[in-house]
């Protein structure tokens, strides 16, 4: 199987890569017209995310844990507040910049599997790095790559509407991956799936982890949250717990 990326894993000596996400003082207010507070998302949030973590960000709805996601994701910026990613200031960075360290840097999964219904999935694997304006014959060889990984090597030519939810998702997981990213954030990835099919997507997550790869989940889901390492509970915008989970080392 080929390897996520040259990274150690968990279970090898304390991982002295640099911490992957460092957030202080992230506070995410949205206004009226008139200028004033409308809604208080996040107040004054300090996390930090060890490379090679896996992490649970959970939450009642109205709780920040969307807008969290957004900013450790790079597709909004807070209020106030500072964000290291793997030690680069998120906020020194013009709309350019950022769009590409989210490319680079960052893989996403999501409960929507968003795959492209008029490609096949390798060529949905391969759409990040056409972004990235590598030559096809490399786009291709990674995409396969990525898609082997995740056990779809048979079906490289299929569409999305040919394939199961769960192995829609595993092409989700394949393109989000085939970046290399520092971190990979899912949100809700077990959500259109049955409880068999979920346990097969987190199965590959913890794949991914033993690799090293840092990955933050979003769930509403205590079951799923007990995969993770670490789970950290928000309520009005503010981090109400940040307790171990049940894969702890």
């Amino acid at each position: 199987m080929t390897s996520v990326a040259t990274q150690s894993s968990p279970s090898s000596p304390p991982d002295d890569r640099p911490p992957t996400a460092v957030l202080r003082g992230i506070s995410k207010h949205y206004y009226k017209p008139d200028g004033t507070i409308l809604v208080e998302a996040l107040k004054s949030v300090d996390l930090d995310i060890p490379a090679g973590q896996f992490c649970a960000i959970m939450g009642s709805s109205g709780s920040g844990k969307s807008t969290l996601m957004n900013i450790l994701g790079c597709l909004d910026r807070p209020t106030a507040g500072s964000y290291l990613l793997e030690g680069l200031d998120v906020a020194t960075l013009d709309d350019t910049a950022l769009s590409r360290a989210r490319g680079r840097r960052i893989g996403f999964v999501f409960q929507a599997f968003n795959l492209i219904s008029e490609l096949t999935i390798v060529e949905n694997v391969e759409v990040p790095l056409f972004y990235q304006g590598l030559p096809r014959a490399e786009r291709l060889r990674k995409a396969i790559e990525r898609l082997e990984m995740v056990g779809l090597a048979d079906r490289l030519g299929h569409r999305p509407s040919e394939l199961s939810g769960g192995q829609q998702q595993r092409v989700a997981i394949a393109r989000s991956l085939v970046t290399d990213p520092a971190i990979l954030m899912a949100d809700e990835p077990t959500g259109n799936l049955d409880s068999r099919t979920g346990t097969a997507i987190l199965d590959l997550f913890d794949r991914l982890h033993a690799e090293g790869l840092t990955i933050i989940m979003v769930t509403h889901d205590d079951s799923v949250a007990e995969r993770c390492e670490r789970v950290v509970r928000l309520a009005d915008g503010e981090i109400a717990s940040d307790e171990r989970g049940g894969r702890a080392r």
